[in-house]
């Protein structure tokens, strides 16, 4: 366990403990294809990474379900045919990275490969054969890794990262954009398969465990954010028992409560069933069980206020390694809505003159509205290729299921009416009324006055709408105001003039059209 973790790498560094830099230029903030390969306990993942640097895409991704680490604890070597099988993996893995004109793919191996007796003999094989060098890494190194992925997804992200693998589980505490202590422990599923078949005594070991993990990371009341395929099978299951309308993981969040009342669900539920039910493997879901006795342990011990779930974990987190700070210091939402508007709108750059021309209207917005009103604004024609019957529903689901980092489901929803309004009057009937809940009717309404103003604003003007006028917001009257410029004139058309109204019906104000003196 360490307090803090070497420093990042920076452009003088030529190599660092994962091999080349990822961002060659460090004033970067587009990647180009950046492949990393997770060897773990259970699975190995390659992860291509494409788009906005500080908010990547995934270009690609592919999981093999290996089992490396199964019987472990017991025979002290890797699992026969789940060595087979990561080899296959990653000679296919180093074929497709050759195809893709990928870079040396960075590799790195968690606890199977450190464990294991044979673990050198594996990395000696699959650098003959692949090419790929393995980076194994301790408990130490592993659990810092994970906590920078959730830190790359979740900026503001404050205390203790619980990232649960095949052989081990890693706990970090992590605030102010730091990670600070961490502790490796024994209690990955694998492991715990070979303690004992009496649940009393598995309860007593994991108890003991997490006790000396409290006794260093001392944590009371905070909030627990879960890394690991483990904990996304236990969330989405909590989804199923609350009949969850949105069916994202990352940023996902629990009460206590909560995730008690489904574990108890799970204790007599039968999951293979449930495995049909939510498109979960044989392989995953076998470990579910044991990784639901740590997790109430965990609750037990730790008292969290809220118990949250990141998408991103180690492979992430090399990405944050190599990340310079000003890069790290960017909005994940508004790089990643900047880079899609650079990419698929009609007119990159718009969005911000519409931003600027909408302001007006949103006098009393705090800093967490007027930063979804602007990733609303870049992402407000990026699904103009769609046919127009479907261009609403579309930029819906495209703000509430994309891959968006620091944007929890409430601002997903929020985001996602908005864009819906932009190319719709009514959201009523539309099959995505049960999302609608995780917004207040203030929030819908907040919503929809964006959608319409950009709906108007966006046709007003092609080029720059602060050029044909702009809108003057008296909330003490309930007046609209557009003051047109001599330019504005000739664009205030009858189809400007029908959006105008509409954006002035939503915010239940009378309008007034003057011209500018």
């Amino acid at each position: 366990m360490a307090a803090d973790g070497p420093a990042p790498l920076t452009e003088d560094d030529d190599d660092g403990p994962f091999g080349r830099p990822l961002f060659d230029d460090p004033s970067a903030r587009a990647l180009s294809r950046v492949g990393v390969v997770d060897v773990g306990s259970n699975s190995v993942r390659m992860v291509v990474f494409d788009g906005a640097a500080r908010s990547p895409a995934y270009f690609y991704n592919e999981k093999i379900m290996c089992g490396l680490g199964k019987g472990l604890a017991e025979t002290g070597h890797l699992h026969p045919q789940g060595r087979i099988r990561a080899l296959a993996a990653l000679r296919r893995f180093a074929l497709l990275a050759e195809g893709m004109k990928i870079s040396p793919l960075t590799v790195v191996a968690t606890a199977a490969t450190r464990e294991a007796t044979d673990g050198p003999e594996f990395q000696a094989d699959v650098l003959r054969e692949t090419g790929l060098r393995l980076h194994v890494i301790d408990g130490d190194e592993e659990a810092r890794l994970s906590a920078q992925g959730v830190l790359l997804g979740w900026p503001d992200a404050k205390g203790i990262v619980c990232d649960i693998g095949g052989n081990s589980m890693e706990l970090a505490r992590i605030g102010d954009g730091k990670v600070g202590k961490r502790v490796s422990t024994p209690l990955g599923p694998f492991r715990l398969q070979q303690i004992s078949s009496d649940p009393k005594k598995r309860r007593d070991h994991i108890g003991k465990v997490l006790r000396d993990v409290q006794a260093v990371l001392k944590s009371s009341g905070e909030r627990i954010y879960l890394v690991g395929g483990s904990w996304r099978v236990v969330a989405r299951l909590d989804m199923e028992r609350r009949n969850y309308p949105l069916t994202v993981l990352h940023e996902y969040r629990m009460t206590p409560k909560g995730l008690d009342d489904t574990l108890d669900w799970l204790a007599g539920a039968d999951l293979a069933v449930l495995r049909g039910r939510t498109g979960t493997s044989a392989e995953r879901m076998e470990l579910v069980p044991l990784a639901c006795e740590v997790l109430r342990e965990l609750l037990e011990q730790f008292k969290p206020s809220e118990i949250d779930v990141s998408a991103y974990g180690i492979r992430e987190g090399l990405l944050y390694e190599h990340m310079p700070e000003k890069l790290r210091a960017r909005d994940p939402l508004i790089e990643a809505a900047r880079m899609a508007e650079v990419v698929q709108a009609r007119i990159p750059g718009f969005g911000k003159k519409l931003y600027d021309f909408l302001l007006p209207l949103f006098p009393d917005a705090d800093k967490a509205k007027l930063r979804l009103m602007k990733a609303a604004c870049l992402l407000h024609d990026t699904t103009w290729r769609a046919h127009p019957d479907f261009r609403a529903e579309a930029c819906f689901d495209n703000a509430t299921r994309a891959n968006l980092g620091g944007l929890d489901h409430p601002g997903r929803v929020f985001l996602g009416l908005a864009l819906l309004h932009r190319y719709k009057n009514s959201r009523s009937g539309s099959r995505l009324e049960p999302m609608f809940r995780l917004l207040s009717e203030d929030e819908i309404q907040a919503a929809e006055v964006l959608g319409k103003a950009m709906r108007f604003g966006a046709m007003f003007s092609v080029g720059d709408p602060a050029k044909a006028g702009r809108l003057i917001w008296h909330p003490k009257k309930r007046q609209l105001e557009l003051e047109l410029t001599p330019a504005g004139d000739g664009l205030f058309g009858e189809v400007a003039q029908a959006r105008f109204q509409s954006l002035a019906l939503s915010l239940k104000a009378e309008t007034r059209v003057t011209r500018a003196t």
